[in-house]
């Protein structure tokens, strides 16, 4: 125990130190934390952008499918899938073109699943369909459904190509459609006038604020009967057992079952790919061969752009002012004003 004369030392308590985190250091972090984030992605589309730039004169991805994978002839599957549209055409069209510059490949199976679209993307891939195949023999294979522009792009297989389609493989609805919609009777519910400021009393057709008058009906009942008789003389000339009466009779807009197609003559076999790829080996005399589909690989654009539309809500005044973009359509499904 210490004696009472000696000093006393006291030991002072630590002090505590204080962090303070102020509010806008907080916010300036995130301002960068953001901005690095906007400015990664930017680089990233920019990169996958000059990918996509630079590589296109490569052509789409090869595919082994089935066969030898060792043989040097091939057959080509060519996919026509999901709607006849912007980009898809493009790269459609770039597989056709690539298949025919490729000495390797024999052969041709036009693989189409597809309601139909543009009217005009239709008929392109119809026309270079048509200088495919007087380089190389063709079959079609239709799978869930080859309806209105899926089966007008079928026509460009030629009149000598069999067409098969699976037992459950809808077809048919040959037609043409333009998309429109009246709304004038909820704008004069709500107290919504259309008065538009026009040149010519056809610049505002189709808008859909107002009744389509007289005028516009019988003019678009011309462009209508034009695009519908180009359809069902492309099928005319490519379906050996139909004349264009005969087929002027199954253009009703009507869907067909396989067994109906295949009594109607749109069609001329049952089955499925395989069955297409035998005959057409059979077709080429190939006892060996290399059967070969083609792919695009999905950019960062399209991926970003899938995403954004994913969870954007419905835009009501930009439909309705793309409801007035006349679009021609040889399409399945869409209620508008139609041609019989």
């Amino acid at each position: 125990m210490p004696s009472s004369d000696e000093p006393t030392t006291r030991v002072k308590p630590p002090e505590m130190i204080v962090i303070e985190r102020r509010a806008g250091g907080r916010l300036l972090l995130r301002l960068l934390l953001i901005g690095l984030v906007v400015s990664v992605m930017a680089n990233l589309a920019q990169f996958s952008s000059y990918q996509e730039y630079a590589s296109s004169g490569e052509g789409p991805n090869e595919r082994f499918e089935s066969g030898e994978l060792t043989a040097d002839d091939k057959i080509a599957i060519v996919e026509i899938s999901g709607t006849i549209m912007p980009p898809f055409t493009e790269r459609i069209l770039k597989t056709i073109e690539h298949v025919a510059e490729d000495e390797a490949v024999k052969g041709v199976v036009l693989a189409v699943d597809s309601p139909g679209g543009l009217v005009a993307d239709s008929h392109q891939i119809y026309h270079r369909l048509q200088e495919l195949r007087a380089k190389k023999p063709m079959v079609v294979t239709m799978g869930r459904i080859a309806a209105s522009g899926g089966y007008y792009v079928a026509m460009g297989a030629g009149p000598d190509s069999e067409i098969f389609v699976e037992p459950t493989t809808w077809t048919g609805s040959i037609g043409v459609i333009v998309p429109r919609y009246d709304l004038s009777g909820l704008a004069e519910k709500i107290g919504v006038e259309s008065d538009s400021l026009q040149t010519g009393k056809f610049k505002d057709t189709l808008n859909p604020l107002r009744e389509m008058t007289a005028d516009e009906r019988a003019m678009w009942g011309e462009i209508i009967d034009d695009a519908f008789l180009r359809f069902k003389t492309v099928i005319a000339d490519n379906r050996p057992e139909l004349d264009l009466e005969e087929v002027s009779e199954l253009a009703t807009g009507q869907i067909y079952t396989a067994e109906q197609s295949l009594a109607a003559g749109l069609v001329d076999r049952i089955g499925y790919q395989d069955d297409a790829i035998d005959t057409l080996k059979e077709q080429l005399g190939l006892s060996e061969v290399r059967v070969v589909r083609y792919s695009y690989p999905a950019t960062l654009i399209d991926l970003l752009t899938a995403s954004a539309e994913a969870r954007s809500t419905p835009d009501i005044w930009k439909q309705l002012l793309e409801a007035q973009v006349p679009r021609a359509m040889y399409f399945c499904g869409w209620p508008a004003l139609t041609r019989p």
